[in-house]
């Protein structure tokens, strides 16, 4: 291994590689760059077209960025038949476990079943076309449930089969559950450490595929004429592309940029799911990195797990309408808390608990179901075609989920393909993401990893564990990045990062706003790990090597208090 081989020579979010294709026909421009668009960048990008990637927020800043931390197989989509879905969500599970496997892990799972046979006529309905889910899935039901499961879930498997355990099993393996369970079933899913990065990585891998390709967040959607597209680059300066194709990832916000291209929809009818992240050493301890997934005493689904050293509750399904303004509102705080102490009666939950917030919207489909939960979670891509005053089809990505974005890029992608006479020449199926290229195999080789970097770089193996489990093997380009500081240059408060890594993430990742690095790069909000003088010193940092004025760096830290208090319940 040469670490010394590893830093990147030039930052990859360069504003000249944008101007450079002003006014310029490029094969696909892509608005949105949550994890569809990023997915779909990646893909095109491997197969030698020209795209261009562009988002109003930051990269993975909207619905990407709101979901449960979960990499599953669609378990909940048995019961409304959706059989073609879980088997796709599963391969897709199965694939980032190996693709990712910085990001995403291996994720035990426990289902209590409060009856033996209740649900099971109500689950037949379902199947049926009921738009009622069962109140209640007993251990028959979810037996069944998990048989199939592991039956779709067979293709590349990587994780152990599930089991069932009766009531005196379970409550000597976990017995902080309520004694009212008859059983409980464990299977496994998985989980994603950090979305935002593995949504930033993909866009990283795609501008490396294809150099005349470039992304850009912070950007405004002027409009469109005739065979382009107009737009405001983050430095001001008004740009265009003539696409030969466009397609809108924008999740929930897909109907407002199909209006604004002259192509007005009714595509998205979405519903809020928000989460709590709570300070409860004692619920990880008996977690023991397991996941609880639950009924609430209403029949919806609930989850529990250790995020990051943080107790991580959701999700709720409410129908909404405007991204901008979602919330975990008090009622749904009170909600996941009183859930909580239902099922684990023996441990104490309170507000004083919780140290992060979120909610976002799933970009569903538009549907008139009563019931939320029903709502398909499946994907597809419309085509709005070309009309007077616009010269290039529309193709919207209507609903999916992180799990699925691979297989829906692959999907579009060999559309966009056919539709522009090119043919496939990549597979992403196994292409590692970012830093899961060359990530070690197993504990010998990892420990092999961080001996052989240690010495190169002259870090303690713990550091080097600690910026591979973080960034996996771009810890090397953070591992010998020389700038101003040191690797033992430490923030306060929060000494994990160091400011030499804080230097590498805003000169390299596309940094343009505080709230990009406290929130994105870092995982410093969401672990309620920032504080007044701490936001202070990352504005300090943030100004000096991007260059901010005193009064911007004022800007940005009271912009970032403003998010951290009105989105996500955090008041510094």
């Amino acid at each position: 291994m040469n670490v010394n081989a590893t830093p990147r020579s030039a930052p990859l979010f360069d504003p000249q590689r944008l101007a450079a294709l002003d006014g310029a026909e490029v094969d696909v421009l892509i608005l949105g760059a949550g994890v569809n668009g990023a997915g779909l960048f990646r893909d095109l990008c491997e197969q030698g077209l020209t795209c261009v990637l562009l988002d109003k927020g930051d990269f993975g800043s909207g619905t990407s960025a709101a979901p449960s931390r979960l990499i599953h197989g669609g378990l909940k989509y048995l019961e409304t038949g959706e059989f073609g879905l879980v088997a796709q969500s599963t391969l897709e599970r199965n694939l980032l476990l190996r693709n990712a496997p910085h990001c995403v892990e291996p994720l035990p799972t426990i289902i209590p079943a409060f009856s033996w046979t209740k649900g099971i006529g109500a689950a037949l309905r379902t199947l049926l076309g009921s738009t009622t889910a069962p109140r209640s899935r007993g251990a028959v039901l979810v037996k069944i449930g998990l048989a199939l499961y592991d039956f779709y879930g067979a293709r590349h498997r990587v994780m152990p089969r599930h089991t069932l355990s009766g009531r005196a099993k379970s409550l000597r393996d976990m017995p902080m559950l309520t004694p009212a369970i008859k059983a409980t079933g464990l299977y496994y899913d998985a989980k994603i450490a950090r979305p935002e990065r593995l949504v930033l990585e993909l866009v990283e891998d795609g501008l490396r595929a294809s150099p005349r390709s470039a992304a850009a967040n912070g950007t405004e959607l002027i409009g469109a004429e005739d065979s382009s597209v107009a737009f405001r680059a983050p430095d001001g300066r008004r740009l265009s592309v003539r696409p030969r194709i466009t397609v809108n990832a924008a999740g929930p916000w897909i109907d407002h940029v199909n209006a604004s291209l002259g192509a007005p929809s009714k595509l998205i009818g979405g519903t809020k799911g928000s989460h709590i992240l709570l300070d409860h050493p004692e619920l990880l301890r008996q977690l023991a990195g397991r996941m609880i997934y639950f009924e609430a005493d209403d029949g919806r689904i609930c989850l529990v797990f250790d995020y990051l050293g943080r107790a991580l509750v959701g999700s709720t399904d409410i129908k909404a309408a405007n991204p901008d303004e979602v919330r975990c509102e008090a009622e749904e705080i009170d909600y996941f808390l009183d859930s909580l102490r239902s099922l684990l009666p023996g441990l104490s939950f309170d507000r004083g608990q919780i140290v992060y917030t979120y909610s976002g919207i799933r970009p569903l489909p538009a549907s008139d179901a009563s019931n939320p939960g029903l709502i398909s979670r499946d994907h597809s891509a419309p085509v709005i075609e070309p009309a007077e005053g616009r010269g290039f089809p529309i193709i919207s990505l209507v609903g999916g989920k992180w799990t699925t974005f691979r297989g829906f890029a692959e999907e579009v992608a060999d559309t966009i393909l056919g539709r522009l006479g090119r043919s496939r020449r990549v597979s992403t199926q196994h292409l590692p993401i970012g830093g899961g290229r060359d990530f070690p195999a197993d504990a010998m080789a990892r420990d092999a990893f961080i001996v052989r970097a240690a010495g190169e770089t002259g870090l303690a193996p713990a550091r080097i564990d600690q910026l591979l489990s973080r960034y996996g093997t771009t810890a090397l380009a953070i591992a010998t990045h020389r700038g101003r500081w040191s690797d033992a240059d430490r923030l306060p408060e929060a000494d994990s990062y160091s400011l030499s890594e804080l230097d590498y993430l805003l000169r390299h990742e596309g940094v343009l706003h505080l709230t990009d690095l406290v929130l994105r790069r870092t995982t410093l909000a969401v672990r309620g790990e920032v504080t007044g003088d701490l936001l202070a010193r990352l504005a300090d940092v943030a100004a000096e090597v991007l260059g901010w004025s005193e009064e911007r760096k004022i800007a940005e830290c009271e912009q970032t208090r403003q998010v951290l208090t009105t989105l996500h319940g955090v008041t510094l």
